[in-house]
């Protein structure tokens, strides 16, 4: 039974001056953290499901239990004036009811137009499980400060994640059937239910393949036009696609670390799944597993702590390339370069290092057991320096 999650007390503090709304992908947690962790803290809630006949009456009535004090809606970007909507719900009864909104799709698409809703909430992405939140460490990470790397774990946390991914169900049911029927059932129901509801595709069916061909590309520079040719559609449509499947949490993108003193040789970003244990590929999985762990961080210093952390790679015109660079401001902070087993220091890490002086670099192996500092790059377990994270 889960007693916390690493945004639950978070966003019940934020939800004493403001909405809160949550993102992420389906089945990551979402709705359960708000009915029960964050409930919890309120002597009476309700919930409301966007999807169910009964309940969406409700809502478009607005019809709220008397002695409710949280009003949970989930599901609600799929209505499409939800926006309005609820800013006049908030802006009526905002002395007498808390607003949680979760959502399987982004819900911070006021930018692009409609009704604003700036001020009126604070926005979370919640992510799968980590190392850090599985072994319950409560890090203090303050930007370009070292990593807060404490003592080893048994490893144990690192061996599950990589295995069972980091989505509640498969990872605490620690059966690879269960997995396989989460995948194909999670898979289906997202493109069956959520982007059928909001997004208007013509061929579904072509989305699927690309879906089931992007674990394939993790890792690697992504060429949309590569893509286009390998499923004989336009350019257009695959780009198309991919935005939409990022927009409901399928995969990531991270783009080459611009501000450098030398031309970047291609533009390309690099793409990661969130569910990493749809990666076959063992060094990709890995590699796939440590940019989710940091791509959490980064999200959890903007949304929680306000700062304007980003999450880079680096690459120069002699096609040298590391990982990951964690930023702040766009100032670099730390690097990461990701190996299965080898210890020797990576020139091309420590060659970035001086060039663009990072404060810290980190060589992380899939190796257990290490820990050490050479010339100023520390090469560390995954589950040392992960553990060290959010």
């Amino acid at each position: 039974m889960l007693k916390q999650r690493y945004l639950t007390a978070p966003i019940v503090e934020d939800l004493a001056q403001k909405m809160v709304f949550i993102g992420g992908p389906r089945q990551v947690g979402k709705t359960t953290m708000a009915k029960t962790l964050i409930a919890a803290h309120f002597k009476e809630s309700a919930c409301f499901n966007w999807d169910k006949k009964q309940e969406r009456r409700q809502i478009m009535a607005g019809q709220w239990p008397g002695n409710a004090e949280l009003i949970i809606l989930d599901e609600l970007h799929k209505f499409k004036g939800w926006k309005r909507f609820i800013k006049g719900e908030y802006d009526t009864l905002k002395d007498k009811y808390k607003f949680i909104v979760t959502g399987s799709s982004r819900l911070d698409i006021y930018r692009k137009g409609g009704d604003s809703l700036q001020g009126r909430y604070h926005y979370y992405r919640l992510h799968p499980f980590s190392i850090a939140e599985m072994t319950h460490a409560d890090n203090r990470i303050e930007p370009f400060k070292e990593l807060p790397v404490g003592p080893t774990h048994n490893g144990a946390e690192l061996d599950l994640l990589e295995k069972f991914g980091g989505f509640p169900e498969p990872l605490f049911s620690q059966d690879e059937r269960t997995l396989r029927r989460w995948h194909n059932e999670r898979n289906e129901r997202l493109f069956r239910e959520d982007i059928r509801d909001i997004e208007v595709i013509r061929d579904l069916s072509g989305m699927k393949l690309l879906s089931d061909m992007l674990s394939t590309k993790v890792g690697s520079l992504l060429s949309i036009n590569s893509i286009r040719e390998d499923m004989a559609v336009s350019h257009r449509a695959a780009s198309r696609w991919l935005d939409i499947l990022e927009t409901f949490y399928y995969h990531f993108r991270i783009h080459p670390y611009a501000r450098t003193p030398f031309r970047a040789l291609k533009k390309e970003p690099k793409l990661y799944l969130w569910d990493w244990s749809e990666v076959a590929d063992e060094p990709a999985r890995f590699e796939n597993l440590v940019a989710s762990h940091l791509l959490k961080l980064v999200h959890w210093l903007h949304d929680r702590e306000g700062h304007k952390a980003g999450l880079y790679f680096l690459r120069d015109s002699a096609k040298n390339e590391v990982d990951f660079l964690v930023t702040v401001d766009e100032k670099p902070w730390f690097a990461v370069e990701a190996k299965m087993q080898d210890e020797e220091v990576s020139p091309t890490l420590r060659s970035f290092q001086e060039r663009i002086k990072i404060p810290f670099a980190y060589q992380v192996l899939r190796k257990k057991g290490i820990d050490k500092s050479v010339r100023g790059v520390r090469v560390i377990s995954a589950d040392k320096l992960l553990g060290a994270l959010v």
